[in-house]
């Protein structure tokens, strides 16, 4: 069986409010064949979210010109936990998609890495429950009404869950509401849904995002046929891995995760790496299907 890519493509995501490289920066790694066909790993570390969108356009630019398929994965929810978009009175269909516009027009991310995600997450709770939750966490000086630097309660029974099937499934330690502080991943997910959002756009259908375009089931060549890129969410810090010379934590963690589903697709398993856990609840597959989506990998 042939590999269902060619490339692999790992983002490590940031949310920075300034221009900033080396650790906890923007960190894409590409896995890709050279001149020889040898798998040759290469990484980026651009200082901005705006220049970091430019290289993934160039670079799947180059792949498509050389019809190679790219796997390409980013390290922050692509989903809101479900309920989100009904709670919100989000127009349109499918829930995610739903979400995905919504952000879209709401979240202002400038070239110098100047955005207004603390804005978008307040608006949101408005929107929500017309107050302060379930997103927390902002520097005191972003603190308003809606949005506080610190969680005022637990979810509750009645509330939208704090963590997605997939979260909890993988123990997640950070869910999607907390927008700032070590180990958070809601800043990182406003401004990056966005991004990701104009990367589908631009190719249509020749870009699927898993699993919400893909179904949530182990995938096979026919399933990709004229697909030139899967856009996954993924998660760098469940690989250990030794750091090379010189390489930073971040670095190391999208060379690691790059290789690995490489040579999964090597040995005609990364397929099966697309669907669900095994036992997983119909229901709880309609729901990544819909509006939370999945962490490649997991489970």
């Amino acid at each position: 069986m042939p590999r269902l890519f060619s490339a692999y493509v790992i983002v490590d995501w940031s949310a920075a409010s300034k221009p900033t490289t080396g650790a906890d920066s923007v960190w894409i790694g590409v896995l890709k064949r050279d001149v020889r066909f040898r798998l040759a790993f290469e990484s980026f570390n651009p200082p901005t979210r705006a220049e970091a969108e430019a290289k993934l356009n160039a670079l799947l630019a180059d792949f498509k010109k050389r019809s190679e398929r790219a796997l390409v994965g980013f390290d922050f929810p692509l989903g809101f936990p479900r309920g989100f978009a009904a709670a919100a009175k989000l127009k349109g269909e499918p829930a995610w998609r739903a979400a995905w516009d919504e952000l879209g027009k709401r979240v202002v991310d400038k070239p110098t890495n100047i955005n207004n995600r603390f804005n978008v997450a307040a608006q949101l709770n408005r929107l929500l429950t017309d107050g302060p939750f379930p997103f927390w966490g902002c520097p005191p000086k972003e603190a308003q009404t809606t949005l506080t630097a610190t969680r005022l309660h637990p979810h509750g029974p009645g509330d939208l869950p704090e963590f997605r099937h997939g979260e909890v499934v993988g123990h997640a330690a950070s869910s999607i509401w907390k927008t700032y502080y070590n180990g958070s991943v809601g800043g990182q997910a406003l401004v990056g849904i966005p991004a990701v959002r104009r990367l589908k756009q631009a190719r249509g259908d020749a870009a699927r995002v898993w699993p919400f375009e893909t179904g949530f089931k182990a995938l096979t060549e026919a399933d990709l046929e004229g697909v030139d890129l899967v856009l996954a969410e993924v998660y760098p810090s469940m690989l250990k891995g030794a750091a090379l010379p010189g390489e930073v934590k971040d670095q190391t963690q999208v060379r690691v995760l790059a290789e690995h589903f490489a040579k999964l697709d090597e040995a005609n398993k990364l397929g099966d790496t697309f669907g669900p856990p095994k036992g997983t609840a119909a229901d709880v597959v309609l729901d990544a299907e819909r509006e939370e989506g999945w962490i490649l990998g997991v489970g």
